[in-house]
């Protein structure tokens, strides 16, 4: 279903001038960001003319930018992704685990997101993969897809690392896989402890070798004795990691995990009025409970379009990671084992139909014909106008 206000809408309407208000404030990546968003699906990206061979209906389909901030054009990617994973899937219980940093830290790496939120990454997966390796708790070596996502429900900056954990691993020497309990897989305040440690001690290293900037209100953490100062009480904070019961089947990780792998800070269906006044949109108070959970806000739009450009990860940044035996490298062998140790059938990759020629597209909604691209047009230029059907008489309506 279309929605009737789109992210994009603003953001052609106010855009122009939250660029000219913050001319040299914005960095590149947001300016493409906003400019992706502005172009989607218009003549600016190109497109092409479908024609119905049966009533002669028209239809203009223009390109998408398929820019991962773009709200409109996840949800093919994210199907794409999908679609790749499902035959990685073990059959045993998914847990999803959830590393979020305080508020304190979450303000450094606003500053600082390439190394911080990379090391957001390394601390979270080097906590899970140390303790489940701990015979103490799991004893194996266990698999790991890690997704971040920057913000809150309302468009603030909160950083944090959604986990999804096959339910058990490979033990050492890769002779047998050894389970977690059905409705536990590790202790959550060991894994904020060492979550913690890691991660404060890779900040101060990070600190220490230059690769940390301060500026404004925070310039003075650029002096190692008062980062030391600032992170001090943090030591003995608990740090949130989160974990939920398994789900209900390989099937049900498959949906869970695409509402999480390709969302963007806020999608179209959220929006509900753009005005003089400011832009309107639901979220989520996480701090209650019940219907008074789901809560609405009114932004101004500058202001709207600076939280939204708060996310905009920088260039080359991957978001979605793995660890463990689902490291890239060494994937598909793990994979192998964990399936012939858990005595499942192996997972052969679904046949891959070949692409359909450019002419099969979507039946006519007029009358059920045939459509075909009967034009195609490049960037900035708009499909010719049909031609004017005739009169009875042979002359032009």
């Amino acid at each position: 279903m279309h929605a009737s206000l789109e992210v994009a809408d603003i953001f052609r309407a106010a855009g122009p001038t939250y660029r000219a208000v913050h001319a040299g404030h914005l960095s590149l990546a947001q300016l493409k960001v906003m400019s992706a968003i502005e172009h989607c699906r218009t003549a600016a990206l190109g497109g092409h003319v479908d024609g119905c061979d049966d009533c002669g209906y028209l239809r203009v389909a223009y390109n998408s930018c398929r820019n991962r901030h773009c709200p409109k054009c996840q949800g093919a990617a994210a199907r794409a992704w999908l679609a790749e994973r499902k035959a990685d899937l073990l059959p045993v219980g998914y847990f999803h685990v959830v590393f979020t940093l305080p508020a304190e830290v979450a303000d450094i790496a606003f500053q600082n997101k390439a190394p911080v939120y990379d090391l957001l990454f390394r601390a979270a997966s080097e906590t899970m993969l140390t303790i489940a390796a701990d015979p103490k708790h799991l004893g194996a070596r266990i698999g790991i897809t890690a997704v971040l996502h920057t913000w809150g429900s309302a468009l603030t900056h909160h950083p944090h690392v959604h986990m999804i954990v096959p339910g058990g691993g490979i033990a050492p020497g890769g002779q047998r896989w050894i389970s977690s309990r059905p409705a536990f897989l590790l202790p959550v305040r060991v894994l904020g402890k060492l979550f913690r440690r890691l991660f404060l001690t890779q900040l101060i290293a990070l600190h220490d070798a230059g690769k940390l900037v301060f500026f404004g209100a925070q310039a003075g953490l650029a002096e190692r004795r008062r980062l030391l100062r600032h992170l001090a009480p943090l030591r003995n904070k608990r740090w949130v990691v989160y974990a939920k019961a398994p789900f209900a089947g390989p099937e049900a990780v498959l949906a869970y995990l695409s509402l999480y792998t390709h969302r963007v800070a806020i999608s179209n269906s959220r929006l509900i009025a753009y005005d003089e006044a400011g832009v309107t949109f639901r979220y989520r108070d996480y701090r209650r409970s019940g219907p008074k959970r789901h809560q609405v806000m009114m932004l101004d739009v500058h202001e709207f379009m600076r939280h939204f450009l708060l996310h905009v990860l920088p260039h080359g940044f991957h978001r979605i990671r793995h660890y463990g035996l689902f490291a890239s490298a060494t994937r598909k062998a793990n994979i192998a084992r964990a399936r012939e140790l858990l005595a499942a059938p192996t997972s052969s990759p679904e046949p891959v139909e070949a692409a359909e020629p450019p002419d099969q597209l979507p039946p006519c909604p007029c009358c059920g014909g045939r459509m075909r691209i009967i034009e195609t047009f490049e960037r900035w230029m708009q499909p010719r106008a049909p031609p004017r059907r005739p009169t009875a008489t042979g002359a032009p309506s």
